[in-house]
């Protein structure tokens, strides 16, 4: 916070947050057609604002004070150019006109920013808690006048030119509590202080905040002023014209007799004439919808419930899907839960708040970031509820203790899987439901046992046998031979490695299907999820893999096995404590070996996944790492001839070369990485050499060049009478 200069004693002069001035140039600077938005979010703001003095209201009910009417008014003034919303909520402090409207970057500020570089919509601002600055979309400059009750009223104004200004307010009215912001509009935005056309953003973006939103409207009224003249004109007549009125009531009285012409209907028509029209102020309610969560589903429009998530999400998008519920038996409840089309942009960040379900107590919002309500995997699923059975006044203390949360809790996450389902029938809507929360759901499967059966039904993968599209496990399952007894899976760093993995090659050959898991959070969900509908699930990559061989098959492995006995024990004194073991395996058909981890350790991919982990633990990493087992392929040309060559001249020094090399492919193969890639990369460059037939040559001339310098004298060092001896 930089002072800038001190105008009066009494008025501050502050300077924007870096990051704030530039998120401000980018509005003031917008050519955007909807700049109706900023409505939206000063009226989303004030009902904050009057939630919070609600609650506190609850535990202090003196909070309220005089001013008891929770409400939003809107003032517009077309002749002035002006816009004015007020509210009756907390109000905000000096501190809090500083902190919140200027000086500390906003959690959101950056990543909207960020956002609307990447061709973000400026409609989404709401969403990242800097929605007050979309102001500057169709004002010019704007005056907050602010009262809260632990501090005088104070005067807020800026232009957006880099500096805000603060003094104390004692020349406007005085606010009994709350906040007024004055919008002095743009020329080619002073349409949005026409009572059309806020009656409509109204109507459209908040008709189901629940506190009234009042609208000062013009309306013109025939008043009659017969009686008033007549008393102007007795009261403005001096004594002589009343001397003048008794002669011409005298007169009057002597033309009695004469006929009178005019009759009723003119005199009505008189009376006609001297109405007037008088234009007058007045206050319109213009939400009168109840809320709409304690209406029946099949009396809701899709648009009510549009308009409804957008009000209470600040979403400039409709929902993906909607489910409305009531709960009725031991507790009563009823709540409204939408999924959005895109996942947040702070989806994973622990320091967000953990959910967007909004608590009420008998239509009386209590709070909106209570973390007992769902689990951190729904953080993104919106809505409300509304409970029968909670106290009004219930502390936070008392709530996370409350055994109706927790069955409010069961429930919520039992109609959001409920929702997930129902949007599954449709394969569209949830192609792009999956994209945007697949790990989520993931993330459920690792956390939520209770629920781990009905969020696998949610999961999709690619396999070796779904093309383009992905599969569910049910309709893996379905398609699983009859003596198939595991769900088989690969986890990689990307489909195209998987598919190229020497693990796959016997599982495609004998036409069994292969789920690819390439989304780093696959290798934590798959530990928890051991089994589906009483399947086994088996990772391609580790030991044990049961390939469903028969009687006849498992006895030609036997044999063939035991002939390369000796190669697999020479094999492992090679190679010492890299591998485990080396043994004949069965999943390969091209490839000649491959190194599979233990069944209860992590794979390949695990290890790649935790190596790159910031906070890792070293002692948890070298205990779950275990050792590598290298399985061979005996039907492979490389892997035959070697055994040859070992069993006709055990003592051959290039077998061992061959060795580390078949090893430090195999290895790369099978996804680790090399502890020592320049050994390997020496190993390859006398491959070349050889291929080359230069390696021999260079050698026999570095000998003789070696032959020559021995037996020429040093002669820099020899002395006189060694020269003279050479003389």
């Amino acid at each position: 916070m930089e002072e800038v200069e001190q105008v009066e004693e009494e008025v501050e002069t502050f300077q924007f947050n870096a990051d704030i001035a530039q998120l401000m140039s980018l509005i003031i600077n917008a050519v955007y057609a909807n700049k109706e938005v900023f409505i939206r979010e000063l009226i989303s703001n004030a009902s904050d604002a009057l939630d919070k003095i609600r609650y506190e209201s609850l535990k202090d009910k003196d909070m309220l004070g005089e001013l008891s009417e929770l409400k939003i008014e809107i003032i517009p003034d077309v002749e002035n150019g002006t816009l004015c919303i007020r509210d009756t909520g907390i109000g905000m402090t000096k501190e809090d006109l500083i902190q919140n409207l200027g000086t500390i970057a906003r959690s959101g500020t950056k990543q909207f920013m960020e956002a609307v570089q990447a061709g973000a919509d400026l409609s989404m601002i709401g969403q990242f808690g800097v929605g007050f600055y979309s102001s500057y979309l169709g004002a010019e400059k704007v005056i907050v006048r602010s009262k809260h009750n632990d501090d005088e009223q104070w005067y807020w104004e800026s232009s957006a030119g880099g500096v805000f200004s603060i003094r104390p307010d004692t020349d406007g009215a005085p606010l009994a509590r709350g906040t007024e912001i004055t919008l002095h509009l743009k020329e080619d935005c002073r349409k949005y202080a026409e009572e059309k056309t806020i009656k409509e953003l109204v109507k459209k973006h908040s008709n189901f905040i629940g506190f009234p939103i009042y609208l000062q409207v013009t309306k013109e009224e025939e008043v009659e002023e017969e009686e008033e003249e007549e008393v102007e004109e007795l009261e403005d007549k001096p004594e002589e014209d009343n001397e003048n009125a008794d002669e011409d009531n005298e007169n009057a009285d002597e033309d009695d007799d004469e006929p009178k012409i005019e009759d009723a209907d003119e005199e009505e028509e008189k009376k006609e004439k001297k109405k007037v029209k008088v234009t007058k102020l007045e206050m319109e309610v213009l939400n009168t919808q109840k809320p709409i969560w304690t209406r029946k589903p099949s009396e809701v429009t899709n648009e009510e419930y549009a308009a409804f998530y957008k009000s209470i999400s600040n979403d400039w998008e409709d929902h993906l899907a909607v489910k409305h519920f009531s709960v009725e038996g031991q507790l009563e409840f009823s709540g409204l839960l939408f999924c959005p089309k895109r996942a947040p942009f702070d989806l994973f960040d622990n320091s967000k708040q953990k959910n967007h379900i909004k608590l009420y107590v008998r239509r009386v919002f209590i709070m909106d970031n209570c973390e007992e309500l769902m689990p951190n995997y729904l953080g993104f699923v919106k809505g409300i509820v509304d409970s029968e059975d909670l106290p009004l006044n219930i502390s936070r203390e008392t709530l996370q203790q409350s055994k109706i949360l927790r069955v409010i809790n069961k429930n919520l996450v039992k109609k959001s899987i409920e929702m997930f389902g129902e949007l599954a029938e449709n394969e569209e809507d949830y192609k792009k439901f999956y994209e945007a929360f697949s790990k989520s759901l993931k993330l459920g499967i690792h956390e939520d046992n209770k629920n781990r059966n009905k969020i696998s039904d949610l999961l999709r993968y690619s396999s070796t046998k779904s093309g383009t599209e992905m599969t569910s496990l049910k309709e893996y399952v379905e398609r699983m031979p009859e003596n198939q007894e595991n769900i088989y899976y690969i986890t990689a760093e990307s489909r195209s490695m998987a598919e190229k993995s020497p693990f796959l090659e016997k599982l495609n050959q004998r036409d069994l299907e292969v789920l690819y898991m390439v989304d780093p959070i696959d290798e934590h969900a798959v530990q928890q999820l051991k089994e589906y509908d009483g399947k086994k699930l088996m990772n391609v990559t580790k030991e044990g893999l049961d390939l469903g061989f028969d009687e006849e098959e498992k006895k030609a492995a036997e044999e063939t096995k035991e002939s390369f006995t000796s190669l697999c024990t020479k094999m492992k004194e090679i190679l010492g404590d890299q591998v485990e073991e080396v043994l004949v395996g069965s999943r390969m058909v091209d490839s000649p070996a491959s190194l599979v981890t233990s069944e209860f350790g992590w794979s390949a991919n695990m290890q790649r996944i935790m190596k790159a982990q910031v906070l890792r633990d070293s002692q948890m990493s070298s205990f779950m790492v275990g050792k590598k087992k290298m399985e061979i392929n005996p039907e492979h040309p490389i892997m035959v001839e070697l055994n040859n060559k070992f069993a006709a001249d055990a003592s051959d020094r290039t077998i061992k070369d061959l060795i580390w090399l078949i090893y430090e492919t195999a290895a790369l193969t099978s996804g680790f990485t090399l502890d020592d890639p320049t050994v390997f990369a020496s190993r390859i460059h006398k491959l070349i050499q050889l291929g080359l037939s230069i390696g021999a040559d260079d050698d026999d001339e570095d000998i003789e060049e070696e032959s020559d310098q021995e037996d020429l004298p040093d002669l820099d060092n020899l002395d006189a009478s060694a020269m003279e001896e050479v003389d």
